[in-house]
């Protein structure tokens, strides 16, 4: 069976918790729950990773070449400052789907440039975290 990784960038493991009236009340393991199910459903197995720590996002996504037929990556703040997730995810040979809970479009300026966009074959944000299960589904279409 295929695998994907979803990836989680800093603070994504206080889903739930934190900001609630930006990020809602699912946690990140109800996210985790959804999304391998709709892997499930597509015929795909999920692995998923959080880290708050730059460089264990970077070595994920070293790992995953040649294991992995896609991720899907809510960055978090590194979406604004990390060339080095970028660089990581342009030797990455599988397609990438960037995810954000908040419409990142609407809030502080600074958050409105994406570097992992960059690299994303799609970007999905604003959806709440009905965006992670929306990216599952269009990496599992992209697979084919």
């Amino acid at each position: 069976m295929r695998q994907i990784l979803l990836l989680n960038g800093p603070n994504l493991n206080l889903l739930g918790q934190r900001q609630p009236e930006i990020y809602g009340h699912e946690t990140l393991a109800d996210v985790v729950a959804a999304c391998t199910r709709v892997a499930a459903e597509a015929g795909l197995s999920l692995v998923a990773h959080q880290s708050n720590r730059e460089y264990e996002l970077i070595d994920r996504v070293h790992q995953a070449r040649g294991q992995m037929s896609g991720i899907v990556i809510n960055p978090g703040a590194f979406t604004h400052t990390s060339v080095a997730l970028l660089d990581a995810l342009n030797a990455f040979e599988a397609p990438v789907i960037e995810v954000h809970v908040s419409n990142i479009h609407k809030r502080e300026s600074f958050r409105h440039h994406s570097y992992v966009s960059l690299r994303a074959e799609g970007v999905i944000a604003g959806c709440g975290v009905q965006g992670y299960e929306l990216a599952v589904q269009r990496l599992a279409r992209l697979i084919g």
